[in-house]
Protein backbone atom coordinates (compact mmCIF):
# COMPACT_ATOMS: atom_id res chain seq x y z
CA UNK A 1 0.00 0.00 0.00
CA UNK A 2 1.47 4.03 -0.80
CA UNK A 3 2.07 5.70 1.60
CA UNK A 4 3.14 9.07 1.79
CA UNK A 5 5.18 11.27 4.16
CA UNK A 6 4.78 15.09 5.15
CA UNK A 7 6.82 17.40 6.82
CA UNK A 8 6.34 17.12 10.69
CA UNK A 9 4.01 20.01 12.15
CA UNK A 10 5.39 20.15 15.12
CA UNK A 11 9.13 20.68 13.97
CA UNK A 12 10.39 23.86 15.56
CA UNK A 13 14.11 24.18 13.90
CA UNK A 14 15.65 25.37 17.34
CA UNK A 15 16.47 24.13 20.38
CA UNK A 16 17.24 26.50 23.14
CA UNK A 17 20.56 27.84 22.49
CA UNK A 18 22.14 29.06 26.11
CA UNK A 19 24.58 25.86 26.42
CA UNK A 20 26.11 22.92 24.05
CA UNK A 21 23.46 21.17 25.48
CA UNK A 22 19.99 20.48 26.22
CA UNK A 23 18.84 18.54 29.46
CA UNK A 24 17.48 15.16 29.29
CA UNK A 25 13.89 15.11 28.77
CA UNK A 26 11.80 14.32 31.75
CA UNK A 27 7.79 13.44 32.21
CA UNK A 28 5.86 15.83 34.49
CA UNK A 29 6.80 14.31 38.01
CA UNK A 30 10.42 15.57 37.64
CA UNK A 31 11.79 11.93 36.77
CA UNK A 32 13.63 10.64 33.33
CA UNK A 33 11.99 8.82 31.07
CA UNK A 34 12.24 4.39 31.63
CA UNK A 35 14.96 3.02 29.77
CA UNK A 36 13.57 1.50 26.34
CA UNK A 37 14.36 -1.92 26.59
CA UNK A 38 16.02 -3.88 23.58
CA UNK A 39 13.46 -5.79 22.29
CA UNK A 40 11.16 -2.68 21.95
CA UNK A 41 13.95 -1.10 20.13
CA UNK A 42 14.43 -3.89 17.98
CA UNK A 43 10.62 -3.83 16.78
CA UNK A 44 10.48 -0.03 16.35
CA UNK A 45 13.91 0.18 14.77
CA UNK A 46 13.31 -2.38 12.41
CA UNK A 47 10.05 -0.74 11.38
CA UNK A 48 11.92 2.73 10.58
CA UNK A 49 14.54 0.61 8.63
CA UNK A 50 11.88 -0.48 6.23
CA UNK A 51 10.57 2.76 5.73
CA UNK A 52 13.93 4.14 4.85
CA UNK A 53 14.74 1.51 2.37
CA UNK A 54 11.80 2.83 0.71
CA UNK A 55 12.53 6.31 1.28
CA UNK A 56 15.96 5.53 -0.59
CA UNK A 57 13.85 4.08 -3.64
CA UNK A 58 11.60 6.81 -4.31
CA UNK A 59 14.68 9.07 -3.86
CA UNK A 60 16.50 7.05 -6.05
CA UNK A 61 13.62 6.33 -8.71
CA UNK A 62 12.55 10.93 -8.60
CA UNK A 63 16.26 11.68 -9.06
CA UNK A 64 16.28 13.92 -5.68
CA UNK A 65 19.53 15.04 -4.00
CA UNK A 66 19.67 15.24 -0.23
CA UNK A 67 22.19 16.31 1.87
CA UNK A 68 22.49 14.98 5.83
CA UNK A 69 24.83 17.03 7.85
CA UNK A 70 25.58 15.32 11.37
CA UNK A 71 27.25 18.16 13.82
CA UNK A 72 27.61 17.15 17.73
CA UNK A 73 29.55 17.98 20.88
CA UNK A 74 32.21 15.11 21.15
CA UNK A 75 30.45 11.31 22.71
CA UNK A 76 26.87 13.11 21.95
CA UNK A 77 26.38 9.62 19.76
CA UNK A 78 26.25 11.07 15.96
CA UNK A 79 28.72 7.81 14.63
CA UNK A 80 26.75 5.36 16.28
CA UNK A 81 22.78 7.07 14.62
CA UNK A 82 25.05 7.69 11.02
CA UNK A 83 25.64 3.75 11.65
CA UNK A 84 22.25 2.37 12.44
CA UNK A 85 20.58 4.96 9.53
CA UNK A 86 22.63 2.75 6.86
CA UNK A 87 22.01 -0.62 7.91
CA UNK A 88 19.16 -0.81 6.02
CA UNK A 89 20.57 1.51 3.41
CA UNK A 90 22.42 0.55 -0.19
CA UNK A 91 26.07 2.42 -0.03
CA UNK A 92 25.74 3.40 -3.81
CA UNK A 93 22.81 5.26 -2.96
CA UNK A 94 23.59 6.40 0.84
CA UNK A 95 26.80 7.62 1.03
CA UNK A 96 28.50 8.84 4.45
CA UNK A 97 31.63 11.24 3.74
CA UNK A 98 33.91 11.68 6.64
CA UNK A 99 36.69 14.23 5.70
CA UNK A 100 40.21 13.89 7.38
CA UNK A 101 42.28 16.67 8.19
CA UNK A 102 42.57 18.92 5.28
CA UNK A 103 45.65 18.78 3.35
CA UNK A 104 47.75 21.94 2.78
CA UNK A 105 46.65 22.23 -1.01
CA UNK A 106 43.11 21.82 -0.01
CA UNK A 107 44.14 24.80 3.15
CA UNK A 108 44.63 26.98 0.20
CA UNK A 109 41.47 26.06 -1.49
CA UNK A 110 37.83 27.82 -1.08
CA UNK A 111 36.67 26.65 2.15
CA UNK A 112 33.57 24.80 0.42
CA UNK A 113 35.57 23.36 -2.35
CA UNK A 114 36.06 20.14 -0.51
CA UNK A 115 33.08 19.84 0.13
CA UNK A 116 31.49 20.30 -2.35
CA UNK A 117 33.18 17.66 -4.53
CA UNK A 118 31.42 15.10 -2.09
CA UNK A 119 27.68 16.56 -2.90
CA UNK A 120 25.29 14.32 -4.13
CA UNK A 121 23.77 14.06 -7.97
CA UNK A 122 20.76 12.83 -8.76
CA UNK A 123 19.24 9.85 -6.98
CA UNK A 124 21.67 10.26 -3.99
CA UNK A 125 21.65 10.58 -0.15
CA UNK A 126 24.84 11.97 1.31
CA UNK A 127 25.66 12.06 5.11
CA UNK A 128 27.96 14.11 6.38
CA UNK A 129 29.43 13.15 9.61
CA UNK A 130 30.87 16.80 10.68
CA UNK A 131 31.20 19.05 7.50
CA UNK A 132 31.83 22.47 6.83
CA UNK A 133 30.70 23.20 10.04
CA UNK A 134 33.87 22.31 11.31
CA UNK A 135 35.15 25.86 10.64
CA UNK A 136 32.86 27.45 13.54
CA UNK A 137 33.29 24.62 15.90
CA UNK A 138 36.84 22.93 16.17
CA UNK A 139 38.56 25.39 14.35
CA UNK A 140 37.52 28.06 16.15
CA UNK A 141 37.77 27.03 19.39
CA UNK A 142 41.78 25.32 18.93
CA UNK A 143 42.61 28.56 16.55
CA UNK A 144 43.11 26.41 13.12
CA UNK A 145 40.86 29.30 11.88
CA UNK A 146 41.65 32.73 12.44
CA UNK A 147 38.63 34.87 14.00
CA UNK A 148 38.76 36.94 10.14
CA UNK A 149 38.05 33.03 8.49
CA UNK A 150 35.57 32.43 11.38
CA UNK A 151 33.58 35.31 10.57
CA UNK A 152 33.81 34.84 6.74
CA UNK A 153 32.08 31.72 7.69
CA UNK A 154 29.56 33.16 9.39
CA UNK A 155 28.87 35.21 6.30
CA UNK A 156 29.19 32.88 3.55
CA UNK A 157 27.66 29.09 5.13
CA UNK A 158 24.23 30.92 4.68
CA UNK A 159 24.58 31.83 1.10
CA UNK A 160 26.46 28.47 0.24
CA UNK A 161 23.65 26.75 1.56
CA UNK A 162 20.65 28.93 0.01
CA UNK A 163 22.42 28.17 -3.34
CA UNK A 164 22.27 24.33 -2.42
CA UNK A 165 18.56 24.37 -2.11
CA UNK A 166 17.97 26.93 -5.19
CA UNK A 167 19.89 24.03 -7.04
CA UNK A 168 17.55 21.42 -5.61
CA UNK A 169 19.47 20.17 -2.89
CA UNK A 170 17.51 18.97 0.32
CA UNK A 171 20.00 19.88 3.50
CA UNK A 172 19.01 18.80 6.17
CA UNK A 173 21.41 19.96 9.33
CA UNK A 174 21.19 17.79 13.03
CA UNK A 175 22.43 18.98 16.16
CA UNK A 176 23.51 16.27 18.43
CA UNK A 177 22.89 17.54 22.47
CA UNK A 178 23.82 15.57 25.44
CA UNK A 179 24.06 16.53 29.13
CA UNK A 180 26.92 17.44 30.54
CA UNK A 181 26.83 14.66 32.81
CA UNK A 182 26.21 12.01 30.09
CA UNK A 183 28.52 12.99 28.43
CA UNK A 184 31.15 12.53 31.09
CA UNK A 185 29.88 8.74 31.46
CA UNK A 186 30.85 8.09 28.07
CA UNK A 187 33.87 9.80 27.67
CA UNK A 188 34.86 7.54 30.96
CA UNK A 189 33.17 4.27 29.25
CA UNK A 190 35.96 4.76 26.36
CA UNK A 191 39.00 5.03 28.77
CA UNK A 192 37.61 1.97 30.50
CA UNK A 193 36.80 -0.20 27.93
CA UNK A 194 40.03 -1.42 25.27
CA UNK A 195 37.23 -1.20 22.37
CA UNK A 196 35.94 2.21 22.97
CA UNK A 197 39.61 4.12 23.51
CA UNK A 198 39.89 4.43 19.52
CA UNK A 199 37.10 7.11 19.68
CA UNK A 200 39.30 9.27 21.63
CA UNK A 201 41.90 11.53 20.62
CA UNK A 202 43.72 14.94 22.21
CA UNK A 203 41.12 16.63 20.43
CA UNK A 204 38.13 15.35 21.92
CA UNK A 205 39.69 15.67 25.30
CA UNK A 206 40.31 19.38 24.56
CA UNK A 207 36.51 19.49 23.90
CA UNK A 208 35.75 18.27 27.13
CA UNK A 209 38.03 20.43 28.80
CA UNK A 210 36.79 23.95 26.82
CA UNK A 211 33.01 23.07 27.38
CA UNK A 212 32.25 26.64 27.88
CA UNK A 213 34.58 27.62 24.48
CA UNK A 214 32.57 24.81 22.60
CA UNK A 215 29.39 26.21 23.80
CA UNK A 216 29.73 29.75 23.04
CA UNK A 217 31.07 28.62 19.53
CA UNK A 218 27.89 26.80 18.91
CA UNK A 219 25.51 29.09 19.84
CA UNK A 220 27.43 31.93 17.68
CA UNK A 221 26.76 28.89 15.01
CA UNK A 222 22.91 28.88 15.47
CA UNK A 223 22.72 32.31 15.50
CA UNK A 224 24.76 33.06 11.82
CA UNK A 225 23.42 29.72 10.29
CA UNK A 226 19.95 28.67 11.78
CA UNK A 227 18.69 29.79 8.48
CA UNK A 228 14.70 28.62 6.65
CA UNK A 229 16.17 26.69 4.16
CA UNK A 230 17.82 24.81 6.19
CA UNK A 231 17.29 24.95 10.17
CA UNK A 232 18.84 23.46 12.65
CA UNK A 233 17.06 20.45 14.18
CA UNK A 234 18.52 19.18 17.51
CA UNK A 235 18.24 16.49 18.45
CA UNK A 236 18.22 15.34 22.83
CA UNK A 237 20.77 12.19 22.45
CA UNK A 238 21.17 11.51 26.35
CA UNK A 239 18.89 8.04 25.35
CA UNK A 240 21.02 6.82 22.37
CA UNK A 241 18.29 4.43 21.95
CA UNK A 242 15.41 6.85 21.49
CA UNK A 243 17.82 9.84 19.60
CA UNK A 244 18.53 7.34 16.97
CA UNK A 245 14.77 6.25 16.38
CA UNK A 246 13.45 9.97 16.63
CA UNK A 247 16.10 11.68 14.47
CA UNK A 248 14.99 8.16 11.63
CA UNK A 249 11.25 9.00 12.06
CA UNK A 250 11.65 13.20 11.79
CA UNK A 251 13.95 12.35 9.13
CA UNK A 252 11.19 10.12 7.10
CA UNK A 253 9.32 13.31 8.53
CA UNK A 254 11.22 15.68 6.37
CA UNK A 255 10.21 14.18 2.44
CA UNK A 256 7.31 13.05 1.29
CA UNK A 257 7.62 9.55 -0.37
CA UNK A 258 5.50 6.82 -1.37
CA UNK A 259 6.20 2.74 -1.32
CA UNK A 260 6.70 2.54 -5.13
CA UNK A 261 5.85 -1.06 -6.49
CA UNK A 262 9.14 -2.84 -6.94
CA UNK A 263 10.26 -5.65 -9.12
CA UNK A 264 8.75 -9.19 -7.92
CA UNK A 265 12.54 -11.26 -8.24
CA UNK A 266 12.00 -15.37 -8.33
CA UNK A 267 14.81 -17.27 -7.84
CA UNK A 268 15.89 -19.40 -11.22
CA UNK A 269 16.48 -23.31 -10.68
CA UNK A 270 20.08 -23.65 -11.06
CA UNK A 271 21.18 -25.50 -13.95
CA UNK A 272 22.27 -28.95 -14.50
CA UNK A 273 25.70 -29.83 -13.27
CA UNK A 274 26.98 -31.39 -16.44
CA UNK A 275 29.06 -33.79 -14.92
CA UNK A 276 31.23 -30.75 -13.09
CA UNK A 277 33.41 -32.21 -10.00
CA UNK A 278 34.66 -29.80 -7.09
CA UNK A 279 37.97 -29.75 -6.28
CA UNK A 280 39.30 -31.86 -3.35
CA UNK A 281 38.52 -30.07 -0.45
CA UNK A 282 41.97 -30.64 0.71
CA UNK A 283 43.75 -28.48 -2.47
CA UNK A 284 41.93 -25.49 -0.54
CA UNK A 285 43.03 -23.19 2.37
CA UNK A 286 40.00 -22.77 5.10
CA UNK A 287 40.40 -20.64 7.57
CA UNK A 288 41.04 -22.43 11.17
CA UNK A 289 37.29 -23.01 13.04
CA UNK A 290 38.35 -22.04 16.62
CA UNK A 291 34.30 -21.72 17.28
Amino acid sequence: MAKTRTKHESDDGLAATGAVDAQPTHDAGGAPPARMSNRVYAEELAKLQVELATLQEWVRRKGLKVVVVFEESDAAGKGGAIKTITLALNPRIARVVALPAPTERERSQWYFQRYAAHLPSAGEIVMFDRSWYNRAGVERVMGFATPEEVQEFYRSCPEFERMLVRSGILVVKYWFSVSDLEQERRFQARIADPTKRWKLSPMDLQSRARWVEYSMAKDDMFRATDIKQAPWHVVNADDKKRARLNLISHFLSLIPYEDLATETFVLPPREPDRGYVRPPLDEQTFIPEVY
